[in-house]
C-alpha cells in the first residue's frame, strides 16, 4: 500500500513538473526599422537569459523590420507589437495619435526622451572613393549616382534628407529656395528609392548600384566590418544630423496581453551598462556616458544639426514629408 502511495505521489509531482516545463516562454514582438536587425538579435540572446535568472520566466522575443514609417503604419492597421523601436519620434507619435495605442507623452517614459542610442548620418563610397567625395556638394555632380531611400516610407531617409536640407540652407545663408533646389538635384541623382534602408545597402553592397550611399553610421560600420574595409569606405560630411531613434512600449496591446511588466523591462534594460557596451559594439553610439567615453575613438565628433533646427518633428514632417510637402513637390518633377 504505502509503495503504490508513493508511486501516485511521484506521478503527481511527475506531471505537475511536466505542466511547468511546458508552459509556453511569453512571446514579445519588437517592431523595430531597418537596420537595427542585427542590434537586435544580439540584445535579444542577452536579454533572454537576464529575464530567466530574475524571474524564472522563460521569454520568446520576435522582430520585425522595415522601413520606420512603414512599420509604423503596419502598429496603426494591427500589427500586435508590444515594443516599437523606430528611427525616429514622429513614427510613434503617429501610432499615438492615431490608433491610440499608448499616451501622446510617451517619450517622457524612458532616459534621454526614449532614446536609449543615436547615430549619425555618413556617405559611404567604394574603396578609394573613386568619385573623389568629399561633401554634401558633390553628391550632386553630373557623374555621379547616389543611393538613399523613400522618405516616405524610410525613418533614415527623412534624417538623411533633413541633414541634406540643412547644410544648403547653411551654405545659402537661410535661403529656402536654394535648399530647395538643392535637395531637388539630390534626387534627381538617387538612381533607385527603395522603402527601406536595408533595400539601398543591398542594392549598394550587394548588387554595385551607385556611387554614393548615404547611410546611418551605424549600417555604415557594420558594412565595413562585414563586407571587408578593402571593398567601401566612410566619408564624414563637414555637417550632418544628430539621428535619434526612440524605442517605446505599446502600452494597449502589453495590457490586453499582459506582456506590461516584461516590455517595459526590456526596453529600460537598453540602458544598462551591459546593454550600452552591446549597442556601441553594433556601432550605434551610446547615451552612456561612461560608455561613450569608452569607444570615443570609433566615433569621430562632427558638426550637427538636430531636429530641433527644424522645429521639431511635427513641424517638419508637416512641411516636408506629409501629401504635398516639398519633398513631394521635388519628387513629382
Amino acid at each position: 500500500m504505502f509503495r503504490y502511495l508513493l508511486f501516485i505521489l511521484l506521478s503527481c509531482a511527475t506531471s505537475v513538473n511536466a505542466v511547468a516545463s511546458d508552459k509556453d516562454p511569453i512571446a514579445l514582438l519588437n517592431v523595430s526599422y531597418d537596420p537595427t536587425r542585427e542590434l537586435y538579435e544580439a540584445y535579444n540572446r542577452m536579454f533572454i537569459p537576464y529575464w530567466k535568472s530574475k524571474t524564472g520566466e522563460e521569454v520568446s522575443i520576435k522582430q520585425s523590420h522595415g522601413g520606420s514609417g512603414k512599420q509604423a503604419r503596419s502598429v496603426i492597421d494591427g500589427l500586435r507589437a508590444d515594443v516599437v523601436t523606430l528611427a525616429l519620434a514622429y513614427d510613434i507619435d503617429a501610432i499615438a495619435e492615431h490608433a491610440k495605442l499608448l499616451s501622446p507623452d510617451w517619450q517622457n517614459k524612458l532616459p534621454h526622451n526614449s532614446c536609449p542610442y543615436n547615430s549619425v548620418i555618413v556617405f559611404l563610397v567604394r574603396k578609394g572613393n573613386p568619385k573623389h567625395i568629399k561633401d554634401w556638394e558633390d553628391l550632386v555632380r553630373d557623374d555621379v549616382q547616389l543611393l538613399t531611400p523613400n522618405p516616405k516610407t524610410s525613418g533614415g531617409a527623412r534624417w538623411n534628407y533633413l541633414a541634406a536640407w540643412g547644410f544648403a540652407l547653411k551654405k545659402n545663408n537661410g535661403n529656402e529656395n536654394a535648399a530647395k533646389e538643392f535637395v531637388s538635384k539630390l534626387f534627381k541623382h538617387t538612381v533607385v528609392l527603395d522603402t527601406g534602408a536595408r533595400g539601398s545597402t543591398t542594392n549598394f553592397t550587394k548588387r554595385g548600384i551607385g556611387d554614393v550611399l548615404i547611410a546611418w553610421e551605424s549600417e555604415a560600420l557594420l558594412i565595413t566590418r562585414d563586407l571587408g574595409k578593402d571593398q567601401f569606405e566612410i566619408v564624414m560630411p563637414s555637417l550632418s544630423i544628430l539621428a535619434e531613434p526612440p524605442v517605446a512600449v505599446v502600452e494597449k496591446n502589453v495590457e490586453k496581453d499582459g506582456t506590461g511588466k516584461i516590455a517595459n523591462e526590456y526596453l529600460q534594460h537598453l540602458y544598462s551598462p551591459e546593454a550600452q557596451d552591446l549597442i556601441a559594439r553594433f556601432y550605434y553610439r551610446p547615451t552612456d556616458n561612461a560608455v561613450a567615453a569608452k569607444y570615443s575613438g570609433q566615433f569621430p565628433t562632427l558638426p550637427l544639426l538636430s531636429i530641433s533646427d527644424f522645429g521639431g518633428w511635427k513641424i517638419a514632417q508637416e512641411k516636408h514629408f506629409s501629401d504635398g510637402g516639398i519633398f513631394d513637390q521635388i519628387y513629382s518633377k
